[in-house]
């Protein structure tokens, strides 16, 4: 399975277009080579070097996306809950709220990972959906996986 943007290529830069500096919208996103047997997808966009990326402390969740139908071949920019695929349920970032929320790093030049997995079961509505609870809830269910993973520091240099 392969996970791609046209707004940013792996390894580089994301746009300021989908941070906290511009309009804060989704990137676009493509996959192929989803296995035939999957019954869902699911989609986590986390930063592992917040607060610095010289002393990270946590894991900053982004987006939280699950139940996507498989034959999804992407989502557009600016995915909004209206506009997600029919079925699709979204969790909690860690702005406690759904949806997506951009880059926006305190310090730094920080790393996003987009992570998309396939699995092989439709999973049934987590009760407080977070990025733990969807990992624990796909725990050997995960057929394949891919991940793109993009760069960003504000402009003054987050300080």
């Amino acid at each position: 399975m392969e996970l791609t943007s046209d707004a940013f290529a792996p390894n580089s830069d994301i746009p300021t277009l989908h941070t906290c500096e511009g309009s804060d919208l989704s990137p676009p996103l493509a996959w192929i080579g989803v296995p035939p047997e999957t019954q869902s997808l699911a989609l986590i966009v986390d930063d592992p070097d917040a607060p610095d990326p010289a002393a990270p402390k946590t894991t900053w969740v982004h987006w939280v996306l699950y139940n996507l139908p498989p034959d999804t071949a992407g989502l557009a920019a600016g995915m909004t809950t209206a506009k997600l695929p029919a079925g699709t349920l979204e969790g909690l970032n860690d702005w406690q709220r759904t949806g997506y929320g951009g880059p926006c790093p305190p310090i730094g030049r920080h790393r996003y990972f987009h992570k998309l997995y396939a699995l092989d079961i439709r999973l049934p509505v987590l009760e407080t959906a977070t990025r733990a609870t969807l990992e624990k809830a796909m725990q050997g269910h995960i057929l394949a996986q891919s991940e793109l993973m993009g760069y960003y520091k504000k402009a003054d240099g987050g300080l």
